[in-house]
């Protein structure tokens, strides 16, 4: 039997077919009802649709980083500032580190001489500085010292002991791409309250995690290839607190942050690059 043309064309559901075939042979479409009767009970009811639950996500695992573009595009511009020419001191961290171009003549000042880089993130993670490094931040470089600071935007969301194991992974990993680069490591900066802290862990809660990690990094001070600073007490006023002036977000130095995290490591940086 021939189908008439308004039957043929496109697809047809279950459904559909079923009252075509009922109107040109009422047997043949029971026949159809009975064997589609199983399959349809043996589907059940439409499955339920279940939240995603995110796994808490591993301090000490490679991660890039999920944003506008703007981290690939600096890490592609950090490769090829390595290719470019010699290297003296490399600063790598998160926008603490990044924030230096805020005071361009103290940063020409006391480090122009050593041929510096910056390679600071805003944003960064213990985990994309381990990307960063994974994908060849480090390779055909030979800087005579780097200076690290990773670890302030884990306080919020990692244990001290899983943002230690991240920082000393990260020493690790360093002094194994660069075994005649000296490592001045610096103790993570202190934070203050922020406007922004009502959305999540304040400034307390942050700090008792950071202070911890703190205690753990001075642990790697080897007295010669690794070095550990802790510039967190000259932020500080006589009250306890972070002066405005210092850091007005409470988190990023000022002008004159910058000014005495020059004045305050100068000296150990100078007795390294001896």
């Amino acid at each position: 039997m021939t189908l008439p043309e308004a039957a043929q064309g496109e697809p047809k559901t279950d459904s559909q077919t079923f009252n075509f075939m009922k109107k040109i042979c009422p047997s043949i479409a029971l026949l159809s009802l009975v064997a589609f009767l199983p399959a349809a009970m043996a589907q059940g009811p439409a499955p339920a649709v279940t939240a995603v639950v995110r796994e808490h996500t591993d301090a000490s695992a490679a991660m890039s980083k999920q944003d506008d573009g703007t981290f690939l595009k600096l890490h592609e511009s950090f490769l090829a500032r390595g290719k470019a020419g010699p290297i003296g001191v490399l600063f790598l961290g998160d926008s603490i580190t990044n924030h230096w171009k805020i005071a361009p003549e103290i940063w020409e000042k006391y480090y122009g001489k050593y041929q510096p880089v910056n390679f600071g993130i805003s944003g960064d993670t213990t985990q994309n500085v381990i990307w960063r490094i994974e994908h060849g931040e480090l390779d055909g470089i030979h800087p005579r010292v780097v200076v690290l600071m990773i670890g302030t935007n884990n306080s919020g969301t990692h244990t001290a002991a899983e943002i230690f194991a991240a920082d000393n992974k990260i020493v690790g990993l360093i002094r194994a791409r660069l075994p005649e680069t000296k490592l001045l490591l610096l103790a993570i900066f202190p934070r203050g309250p922020r406007a922004k802290d009502g959305k999540g862990p304040n400034s307390e809660q942050r700090m008792a995690v950071l202070n911890p990690v703190n205690r753990q990094l001075a642990t790697l001070d080897d007295g010669k290839n690794v070095r550990y600073l802790d510039l967190g007490p000259k932020f500080m006023g006589s009250d306890g607190k972070i002066p405005d002036s210092i850091m007005a977000d409470q988190v990023h130095p000022t002008v004159a942050g910058y000014q005495i995290w020059a004045d305050v490591m100068q000296p150990l940086l100078e007795e390294m690059l001896r």
